[in-house]
């Protein structure tokens, strides 16, 4: 049911820089953007990849909230970071402006966090939105795109640009399927009609706490040696 792109467009980028001197300069951080319709887990993914990749990477994040700091408040009580890691943009605006089109005040935010914290991996999650929301490639490097089968299993094959031409889906909250008479196979089989050789994974992060097919497939793009996804 999970499918994985190799992630290898992303090493070279990534990989230590040497100049002339042959001195090796900073890496630059891998940025990875997270969006998705309201309430399907999007701050819950983040607190599970900060808790699962914590303990031997950098991490910090930037969240989008139109008018609170409710995103950034939780992952702060959470304790899964320093609170000067976690940094709140309140956009005033619909959430794929301030993550695709004015990309101004996160990307502030993104280089000031780099530039205290010199980090690994940034995590900068979107405000709510539709399946429309994509982020602009001058503030990510790629991003994942987070649906939730209490949508129903319809969702997939409704398309637009975050199911279609997200770097990953993710189909979270599988484990309210029953609940809500979704059938998963038929999201597994819409999502790879819609998505060509793009990669889906499905989650439960009540049974997976530390959203492994997600964590995986990050370090993938970190090109950190991983196993395999299950299929």
């Amino acid at each position: 049911m999970h499918r994985e792109g190799d992630g290898s467009e992303g090493l070279d980028r990534f990989s230590l820089l040497v100049g002339a001197s042959g001195r090796s300069a900073p890496r630059r951080s891998l940025r990875v953007g997270i969006g998705g319709p309201v309430g399907s887990g999007k701050t819950a993914l983040v607190a599970a990849l900060c808790r699962a990749l914590g303990r031997d990477l950098s991490i910090v994040v930037v969240t989008n909230d139109i008018y609170t700091t409710e995103d950034a408040d939780f992952l702060r009580a959470a304790g899964i970071l320093s609170t000067e890691r976690i940094a709140a943009v309140q956009t005033g605006c619909c959430p794929h402006t301030a993550v695709r089109d004015d990309i101004a005040a996160n990307l502030e935010a993104v280089e000031a966090l780099e530039a205290q914290h010199v980090p690994d991996l940034v995590l900068v999650e979107s405000g709510g939105d539709n399946l429309t929301l994509t982020f602009s490639r001058g503030l990510v490097d790629c991003q994942l795109f987070v649906i939730d089968v209490s949508g129903g299993d319809k969702v997939p094959r409704k398309g637009g640009p975050g199911v279609t031409a997200s770097d990953l889906l993710v189909v979270n909250k599988t484990d309210l399927a029953p609940l809500v008479g979704a059938d998963l196979g038929v999201m597994a089989r819409d999502a790879a009609r819609m998505r060509g050789d793009r990669p889906v994974v499905f989650t439960d992060l009540r049974a997976d706490p530390q959203a492994g097919p997600v964590t995986r497939w990050v370090r993938n793009r970190l090109g950190q040696p991983t196993d395999s996804m299950e299929r």
